[in-house]
Parts: structure tokens; sequence; C-alpha cells
């Protein structure tokens, strides 16, 4: 009898491509690339182990920013609802939990920032909230013109952005300088709303 006779594979996976039957090594990962190649990836320290591990931390940063823009709503709505004395410390609370949104947003945009720049940033952020925003959102600001360079599809989305992110600057300005005027605030987080639905084209 024959090697050849032996063999029976299914006829199931017959067309699909990079898909390679191996005897005796039914339970071996392995690739076709376009040359017809066989490649067997493996884990531990390979680039497959690597991208996987990148994926998933990726995945783990994303969905922190997302649980950080929750956290955002519920502060902000504490704020707006409080009177007298509590308003300063849910003040505090609001700018704490912006400033901890962007550490998470440009964490998962950039896997490699340096480890002394989070470090910093977990310990001023309750301190100068302000300051650990506008060193991350300048981070991701950087990190969106780059990209709206390289993808032509973002450039619109960059655009709107930019414009966004300078009214929603001048309107922050404002609302300290002129508390008292109507609409002013609600106008920020209109324009806070855009540029964060924008900047999320990023994480895409």
């Amino acid at each position: 009898m024959s090697p050849e006779s032996t063999l029976t594979p299914s006829r199931t996976l017959e067309g699909v491509h990079g898909v390679h039957l191996v005897p005796h090594s039914p339970f071996v990962l392995e690739g076709i690339n376009q040359r017809g190649d066989i490649h067997q990836p493996t884990c531990g320290n390979s680039t497959f182990g690597a991208g996987q591990h990148l994926r998933v931390q990726k995945n783990l940063n994303c969905k922190l920013y997302a649980n950080s823009l929750i956290g955002v709503g519920v502060a902000s709505s504490l704020y707006h609802a409080s009177r007298g004395r509590l308003r300063k410390y849910l003040r505090w609370a609001d700018y704490t939990m912006i400033a901890t949104t962007t550490v998470f947003l440009s964490r998962a945009l950039r896997n490699e920032n340096p480890k002394l720049l989070m470090a910093a940033s977990a310990l001023i952020l309750p301190v100068q909230p302000l300051m650990v925003s506008a060193v991350h959102t300048g981070m991701m600001e950087v990190a969106f013109a780059k990209r709206a360079v390289q993808d032509p599809d973002l450039r619109m989305a960059h655009n709107v952005h930019k414009m966004s992110s300078l009214l929603g600057g001048a309107l922050f300005v404002a609302d300290d300088v002129f508390p008292e005027t109507p609409f002013l605030h609600a106008a920020w987080h209109l324009a806070a709303a855009v540029g964060v639905g924008t900047c999320n084209k990023l994480l895409e």
C-alpha cells in the first residue's frame, strides 16, 4: 500500500486559499504566501506573538479610553448638578477626569509612550490636571497631523478637529473669564464633543 493511498484528506477545504493539509501534523499552523512558500509562525518572541500582544494591548487601551469618557460624563454631570462648597471639589474632579481621558487616549494612539512620561503624568494628575491635559492633547494633535498627512481619508476629519480644538480652547478660556455669560459653557461642550468625535477616527 502506497503512502498516498493511506491519506484520505477531506475535500471540504479544497479551493480554500491559505489552507495546507500536512500528513501526521494535523494541528500545525501554517500559512502560504502569494508565491506559494509555506511558513510556520511560532509564539513567544516571534513576529506573530508580538503582533498579537500589540493588538491585545491596543484593545485594552481603547477600552480604558472609552470607559474614561463615561467617567467624564459622570463627573461633568455631578459638577453641573452641584451647588455651594461642593461645586469647587467637583470642578476639580471634572478637570481630573478630562486629564485622565487624554492620558488614555495618547496611550491608545501610541503604545510606545515613554514610561517616565506616563509615571510623571500619573503623579502630577491630581495636582495639575490642566497641565497633563495640555501635554497629552498636544501629543494626540501631533499624531493626528502625521496620520492625516499619510492617509488622505483622514484629512477632512483632521481639519474639522483642528477647528473644533481651536474654538474649544477659546471658549474654555472665555468661560473662565466670563463665567456669567449664558450658553458659553454649553458652546464649549459642543466644540469638545466634535473634537472627541473626530479624534476617534484615529482609533479605527
